[in-house]
C-alpha cells in the first residue's frame, strides 16, 4: 500500500517512527514533511497529504500534530477525504469498518508510540463492513459533491 505521511513540529518524532514501521511492514512511505522540530503550520502538511490520496498518487495519509484534530479538519477540507482523529485501537477500527476512513491523523501529544503503532496496524488490516454503512458514505460523498459546487459559485 502507498502511505504518504505528514506531520508538523509536535509529530514529527512520531511520524519518524512509525514510517520506520511502515517500511518494515512492506508498505511504500511518502513523507511530506515536517522534517525538523522548527516551528511550522500543520495545514501546510495536511493539505499536501490529503491531495495525494484525493489525486491517488497514495492509498491513504496519517497526519501527526499536536491534538490530531487539525491535521483531521484540514484534511476533510479536500473533496474525497475521509479523515478522522484515532485515538486509540478501536477508533481505528471503527474508522475503518464504518467510514472508510482514508486519512487518520494522531495526536503525538495525547497517546504514546505503543498506542499510535497499534492503532495504525489495525487501521492498515481493517476493510470497511460495506452493507448498511455504504448508503451513510455515499451521502457524505454527495454532500462534498454538493457544497463544492456551492464553493465554486
Amino acid at each position: 500500500m502507498r502511505i504518504v505521511l505528514c506531520a508538523d513540529h509536535r509529530g514529527v518524532d512520531l511520524k519518524d517512527q512509525i514510517k520506520k514501521l511502515l517500511e518494515e511492514m512492506g508498505h511504500e512511505v511518502i513523507d511530506v514533511g515536517t522534517y525538523s522540530h522548527e516551528r511550522v503550520d500543520y495545514p501546510d502538511f495536511g493539505e499536501k497529504a490529503a491531495l495525494m490520496v484525493a489525486r491517488k498518487e497514495a492509498d491513504r495519509a496519517i497526519g501527526f500534530c499536536g491534538t490530531g484534530m487539525g491535521m483531521a479538519i484540514v484534511a476533510n477540507k479536500i473533496p474525497g477525504i475521509r479523515a478522522v482523529p484515532v485515538f486509540s485501537v478501536l477508533s481505528a477500527i471503527v474508522s475503518r469498518e464504518r467510514y472508510d476512513a482514508n486519512f487518520i491523523s494522531i495526536p503525538a501529544l495525547l497517546i504514546g508510540p505503543l498506542t499510535a503503532t497499534e492503532a495504525i496496524k489495525a487501521w492498515l488490516t481493517t476493510d470497511f463492513e460495506g452493507g448498511r454503512h455504504i448508503p451513510r458514505v455515499e451521502k457524505i460523498g454527495n454532500i462534498d459533491k454538493k457544497y463544492r459546487k456551492l464553493a465554486d459559485t
